[in-house]
């Protein structure tokens, strides 16, 4: 389930963090069950309540997604934001030196957004010595791009 925008500008990155389909679908087995409960009462009414439980939950689970962006020179990872000026040179981590970075390697004073279910891992040192926060760690399918556009809009491009 990859949800990458493409109606972005081409000098622009987004990157919603979906829940992975396992969730979704664990979420959806809450409708039956909701269905069974009220059955007693009226199956209609079961119906119609275990249906929508199961649109309530997905779709809530799916909107309220965080997302990775990078636009007119700011990362945006969930509701936080920083200038990539303030930002060194991105790293990227996948399989087992992503699971390192998002769980031993992770510090008391990094800034992370992490997902289960989502492989990718971009580590970004913050370069301005008056922020608290050391490093930003955050999740995303495609930390190749997320870096890349990082770089770019570091360059001015």
């Amino acid at each position: 389930m990859h949800n990458t925008d493409r109606t972005v500008p081409p000098s622009s990155y987004r990157e919603r963090l979906s829940p992975s389909l396992w969730l979704l679908v664990s979420a959806a087995v809450c409708a039956p069950m909701a269905a069974v409960v009220f059955s007693p009462i009226d199956t209609t009414l079961a119906l119609v309540i275990g249906l929508a439980v199961g649109v309530v939950l997905v779709s809530s689970l799916i909107i309220a997604a965080p997302v990775v962006a990078v636009r007119d020179g700011v990362l945006h990872v969930g509701r936080a934001h920083i200038p990539v000026a303030e930002l060194g040179d991105p790293e990227i981590f996948t399989g087992e030196a992503a699971r390192s970075a998002r769980g031993g390697e992770l510090r008391g004073d990094d800034w992370h957004l992490i997902r289960g279910g989502i492989d990718g891992v971009v580590r970004v040192p913050v370069s301005d010595d008056d922020d608290p926060t050391a490093r930003w760690v955050f999740s995303s399918r495609t930390p190749d791009r997320v870096a890349a556009m990082i770089t770019r809009a570091q360059r001015g491009r």
